[in-house]
């Protein structure tokens, strides 16, 4: 009886938890992604308009990663050591103004300090939110809620396309689409940050929207699995961990192939189809759907078999593939639409395990830390994959080079992460788990 009633706590804390907060954070991280990714989509139109080269464009497009390095790591142990809410209203409030105003540019220079500066302000935003995820949710449920969590970049990639789409066939005040799409996409960033403070709880042990048992037991749970601070420090901690860089590396691969990808898929199709911007915009939306199924049933056998680093690898490896073969078959757009959804596919689904391991290998601040070093420095992956394939492009009139690069990166990836040291997960009796 006492077993039974353990294990309907389990499972109602869980389920409670989940359907209080993974909705709310999946919608800001699909705000986050479109504000992230909407330039491809505005390239369509801006390339054209202010006489930007594809090299200015790659460039202009990675640099926002630069940005991206200086704070990710502040982002993480602010999540841990102040407040969530008021680190993502702040965030977000911040990084909402800066990607409207990114539609009044007129220059290659200003683009790269607007982009630059997007950077800066989101950096915090992703690490911030991994750090939160583990504030409620225990090791061995972490890849599917890591998982639920993420599927928010391909649901961004589906909505984007059509709204963009939409927006790009505006032309108020004098203004063309792509303004306006940059103009508008911003917006929500500053409602989200304003109901941040409103409806996220920093721990379990605040939220008033448990019961005392539930709050009780997640605490109980959380604790015990937590894994001491290292001593000297938690960001010498996490850099003296050979298995953080190594994730480090890993996750470079990965935004390599994500990025560029995200960021150059429309100008690809466009050129292949030879389609208009609209056109090419809402096609564009269709490979991240392969992405949905594949990040969740991904993130549920991880969990369930206690194994992460296979469950990076393989999927990073189809990717790799994927990216190899456009470079041969991109001969019509069908085909293409096929391979870049395998490759979207591979690469979305590595991502609730490997972001499952950083917690396993330290503790507390240290572990936050972790976190923030893997995202600012494998982030670095987003200003090399986009500004390669934009020289590549600028200097071959093809995109085949640039193919090869994501495909490069990805089976690095898929290979550098089975060195990371397994980890155990903690094991429960039934009456635990739930």
């Amino acid at each position: 009886m006492a077993a039974t009633l353990q294990s309907d706590l389990a499972e109602g804390t869980r389920r409670r938890v989940t359907r209080r907060l993974m909705p709310f954070l999946f919608l800001l991280y699909v705000v986050a992604y479109i504000d992230r990714i909407n330039i491809g989509f505005a390239g369509l139109q801006m390339t054209a308009d202010l006489h930007f080269s594809d090299a200015v464009f790659g460039l202009g497009s990675g640099v926002f990663f630069i940005g991206y390095l200086l704070l990710g790591i502040p982002g993480a142990l602010l999540v841990e050591k102040w407040s969530a809410r008021k680190m993502m209203a702040a965030t977000m409030l911040v990084w909402g103004a800066v990607a409207s105003a990114t539609g009044f540019i007129h220059t290659a220079p200003q683009f790269y300090v607007m982009r630059f500066l997007l950077g800066v302000t989101e950096a915090g935003f992703f690490p911030g939110m991994i750090t939160y995820l583990s504030h409620w949710y225990r090791p061995e449920d972490r890849a599917k809620a890591v998982a639920m969590f993420m599927t928010a970049v391909p649901v961004a990639q589906v909505i984007a396309g059509p709204v963009s789409a939409a927006l790009m066939k505006a032309h108020w005040l004098g203004l063309p689409g792509w303004r306006w799409l940059l103009i508008i996409e911003g917006v929500p960033a500053l409602g989200c940050g304003i109901a941040s403070l409103k409806f996220l709880t920093d721990w379990p042990s605040q939220a008033r929207w448990l019961t005392a048992h539930q709050r009780d037991w997640l605490t109980a749970q959380l604790e015990s699995d937590r894994i001491p601070t290292s001593t000297g420090g938690s960001l010498v901690a996490a850099v003296r961990q050979t298995d953080v860089l190594l994730l480090g590396a890993v996750y470079f691969g990965s935004t390599v192939g994500l990025y560029g990808l995200g960021l150059w898929m429309p100008k690809m199709l466009q050129r292949v189809g030879a389609l208009s911007a609209v056109e090419t915009a809402l096609l564009s939306a269709l490979p991240a759907m392969a992405a949905i199924p594949a990040m969740l049933l991904c993130g549920w056998h991880s969990d369930r078999t206690t194994e992460r680093r296979w469950h990076t690898s393989i999927p990073q490896l189809s990717a790799a593939a994927a990216f190899a073969g456009a470079s041969f078959l991109t001969t019509n757009v069908p085909i293409a639409l096929v391979l870049f959804a395998i490759a979207s596919a591979g690469i979305m689904a590595a991502y609730s395990p490997l972001w499952a391991m950083p917690r396993s290998i330290l503790g507390g601040a240290s572990a936050a830390a972790s976190v923030g070093i893997i995202n600012a420095f494998g982030n670095l992956g987003g200003f090399a994959g986009p500004s390669l394939i934009g020289w590549l492009s600028a200097r071959t009139g093809a995109y085949a080079g640039g193919l090869w690069v994501m495909a490069a990166a990805m089976f690095l990836s898929g290979g550098l992460v089975l060195l990371v040291r397994a980890r155990p997960l903690p094991i429960r009796d039934a009456a635990e788990s739930g």
